[in-house]
């Protein structure tokens, strides 16, 4: 498989690495500043002139929020699959969704690609389910990234969000920003930090007069996050490639693990 890599930071190089380890050729890296870059490109209209140019397999963009979705708009109309694990670009998913259907192409995203942390979304879901019949329990999250980490919260810390939300009724409404009043019973609080060179944390908290639980995943390094990434874009090529995945939609973890 043929990639070309937009965004060429960390978890760029990382990618490559275990791309080309698995036997896939990276015939582009793509970024807006870093200089060990193949191209350095000044837009997202220059990106998709480079991919058009190498007519990769398969685009796997991991850049900058402000920059993700006029990357995902440049590249859709070039027919290739992309892979997109940047984050803080959702609020204009119905957006992207169109245009997936317009250029009948095919979009897979994840706020967070690790196999373990998609794994840890379907244990907080139950345990959410279980701790919702009893009243005396609240909940809340909070995460931890590194210092270079451009958005909070994690887009890991807004999909547990949902997940303890689509398991617990009680909890409407996701509050990203300190509390100046009591919070309302409804309420469910994520709370970030940023500090030093954290892979990434997240912690759920059940808690009550009597005790606390809490769950937590804990990243050691960027190594799962790069590899779930190459695997759905491996299994995303090979889907559409054979016919066995359709064009015109949008794919997530949830997809690749139902298989």
């Amino acid at each position: 498989m043929k990639i070309a890599l937009i965004g060429y930071g960390k978890m760029g190089h990382m990618i490559e690495n275990i791309a080309t380890k698995r036997g896939n050729e990276v015939v582009a890296t793509v970024d807006y500043v870093s200089p060990d870059a193949k191209y350095i490109v000044k837009s997202s209209q220059e990106g998709a002139d480079v991919i058009a140019q190498v007519k990769p397999d398969v685009v796997i963009d991991f850049t900058h929020p402000d920059e993700a979705f006029n990357n995902i708009k440049a590249f859709l109309p070039l027919g290739m699959p992309i892979v997109v694990g940047t984050t803080g670009w959702t609020s204009r998913l119905k957006e992207v969704e169109e245009l997936v259907k317009q250029n009948d192409n095919a979009l897979f995203y994840a706020g967070n690609f690790s196999i373990g942390v998609n794994m840890f979304y379907r244990i907080i879901e139950n345990a959410s389910r279980l701790m919702a019949q009893y009243d005396e329990y609240d909940s809340a999250i909070w995460e931890a990234h590194h210092n270079q980490k451009a958005d909070s919260p994690s887009g890991t810390a807004l999909d547990i969000a949902k997940y303890v939300m689509k398991a617990n009724p009680k909890k409407t409404e996701i509050v990203v920003d300190a509390f100046h009043t009591q919070p309302k019973p409804n309420q469910l609080h994520v709370s970030s930090t940023r500090v030093g060179n954290v892979p990434g944390t997240h912690t759920v908290f059940f808690d009550s007069n009597a005790d606390s639980i809490e769950l937590t995943h804990r990243a050691r390094n960027r190594e799962g996050f790069a590899l779930g990434a190459v695997r759905a874009s491996e299994w995303l090529y090979k889907g559409i490639s054979s016919g066995t995945l359709p064009k015109g939609r949008l794919y997530t973890m949830d997809d690749l693990l139902s298989e």
